[in-house]
């Protein structure tokens, strides 16, 4: 649980998983349309805490994966 600024609560979950034989990065292109056409999310994999900045409050927990 994340309380943003505003009081709003926000659920995060963060999954750590091991794996192989999968690419180190990747694009997905969602079909729903709506608010998500023409959008294009880039997704890769981080093997610490540190390996990069994210947007506020989204990376606060990653520290517990990576113990």
């Amino acid at each position: 649980m994340w309380e943003n600024a505003d009081g709003a609560i926000h659920h995060r979950s963060f999954y750590q998983i091991r794996v192989s034989d999968v690419p180190d990065e990747w694009d997905h292109q969602p079909q729903g349309g709506g608010d998500e056409a023409g959008l294009t999310f880039h997704f890769f994999w981080i093997s610490s805490e540190h390996e990069v900045e994210l947007i506020k409050g989204h990376g606060d927990y990653l520290n517990l994966i990576f113990t």
